[in-house]
């Protein structure tokens, strides 16, 4: 809160849908409003003049004055939180994230309500929140009557974003978000991902003035525990892939062009969006030596529900990377022939892709592991099936890199290649890197073992 405030003139601008802002400083820092008539503008200017002469501190985060304040604070909801905040980011937020912003406040919303509310059937009710209330794109048509009537409820009882600042309603938020509608556990990856959109939320309460801090920094709440590591079982052996491989070219259909689709995940560890990605123009290969696959994004699965223009899929740039970033990733010989022949016998799309289904649109992640689950069954043992060996295609990218570790690479360009950070390098594939470990500690003993060597061989005779 400040007192010095100070204002200005009222600014015309002929161009704008609301032409006339009123101007005002608190405590150094501008803030404005702007209206449709310059009498409306005028009207607040008043407004704010009489609350600094009456001596009202102005909150420097909102601009207002602590009377307006506290009835905002008083009247806005959680509900109403979400949803604004919903409705400001959506514009500049990839489909993926808006779908998972709207699960995460499906969950944690019906929570937040006033103890004793008799809930609407859930299902509808977080039906209503996830496909209407946070899905802006759904606002251009009215909900259904079951909908309708199951939001009004979430908006009569609602609690107010000040009683956010009680742990125990805190609490009844994280525990919410760590339950499935079933009231089984949720995934600790799906909690986690559902309590960093609620942290969101309350640091823009902080910057609107609810709180002074996030009251989940001071919150003693344990998130459920994840297991990152790749299990060695699950992740197989170069012999294995090969095989694996080639029980994927040899199925009718899609099955020959999806060998070196699941290539590209294991010689040069892509992630499935990277690959459905690649284009030829992306692609050094050489008539001998290695290649080099140069990667700048990859295809995601948002739901036309989530997209602008209603497709199914989005490019994104390279995870956690800006939007003109590359990753160039080297592949041996070997591969190089094969994107040689899958080029030579399939071509490419219109725009360039190496991969596609017979409309030639995006693999279909159903369809290819519809086709990788095929060829587990036909080459793999019953002890192999029964471990989980390579159950998921996911699982090549994991033998790739734990491979790269395996062949004494060092973690550090494992990582720049995979396309992740050296912390997660060493969290996923802790177990591989023993291995590493061992093989360096051999290296360090032989040369100590050379200098002692050279040492002796230098020593003046006694």
């Amino acid at each position: 809160m400040s007192y010095n405030v100070r204002f200005w003139d009222i600014r015309e601008r002929p161009d704008r849908r609301k032409p006339f802002m009123v101007r005002w400083t608190v405590g150094g820092r501008e803030k404005s409003e702007s209206f449709m008539t310059v009498g409306l503008a005028d009207s607040r200017r008043a407004k704010l003049m009489t609350a600094a002469r009456d001596g009202e501190p102005f909150d420097t985060h909102t601009g207002l004055p602590a009377s307006e304040l506290r009835a905002i604070k008083q009247r806005t909801t959680w509900y109403d939180l979400a949803h604004e905040y919903l409705d400001q980011r959506w514009d500049r937020t990839p489909g993926n994230t808006r779908r998972t912003l709207a699960d995460a406040f499906a969950t944690i919303t019906p929570a937040l309500v006033h103890p004793g509310a008799s809930y609407p059937e859930p299902r509808v009710l977080r039906r209503a929140l996830y496909s209407w209330a946070f899905n802006k794109k759904a606002w251009a048509h009215e909900p259904t009557e079951e909908w309708r009537k199951a939001l009004e409820w979430i908006k009569r009882n609602s609690l107010p974003v000040s009683a956010l600042a009680e742990a125990d309603v805190l609490r009844r938020a994280l525990d919410a978000l760590c339950r499935k509608l079933d009231g089984k556990a949720a995934a600790a990856k799906t909690a986690r991902r559902k309590r960093a959109a609620f942290n969101e939320v309350l640091n823009t309460a902080v910057e609107k003035g609810y709180f002074s801090k996030n009251p989940l920094n001071g919150l003693r709440w344990s998130a459920p525990a994840a297991n990152e590591e790749v299990d060695p079982a699950s992740v197989p052996n170069p012999a294995q892939v090969a095989r694996l491989l080639a029980a994927v070219a040899q199925q009718r259909g899609r099955g020959p062009h999806l060998e070196a689709f699941f290539g590209c995940m294991y010689y040069a560890a892509m992630r499935p969006a990277e690959v459905i990605h690649l284009r030829l123009e992306q692609c050094h290969l050489p008539e001998t030596g290695w290649g080099l696959l140069n990667l700048s994004g990859g295809v995601v699965t948002a739901g036309k529900e989530w997209t602008d223009d209603g497709a199914v899929h989005e490019v994104h740039s390279l995870k956690r990377r800006a939007a003109t970033a590359t990753r160039p990733v080297p592949i041996p010989p070997q591969f190089v022939r094969i994107l040689h022949a899958h080029i030579a016998r399939f071509g490419v799309a219109p725009d360039g892709r190496l991969f596609r289904n017979q409309a030639g649109n995006y693999v279909d992640a159903a369809a290819y592991g519809t086709t990788w689950a095929r060829a587990r069954k036909y080459v793999l043992t019953r002890t192999e099936l029964a471990s989980g060996l390579a159950k998921r295609p996911y699982d090549l990218r994991h033998a790739g890199i734990s491979f790269w570790l395996y062949s004494g690479v060092d973690p550090a360009e494992c990582a720049r290649r995979a396309g992740q950070s050296i912390e997660v390098l060493f969290r996923h594939y802790a177990k591989f890197l023993d291995g590493v470990r061992e093989q360096a500690n051999r290296l360090i003993e032989q040369s100590m073992q050379e200098w002692d060597r050279v040492s002796q061989d230098a020593a003046p005779a006694g």
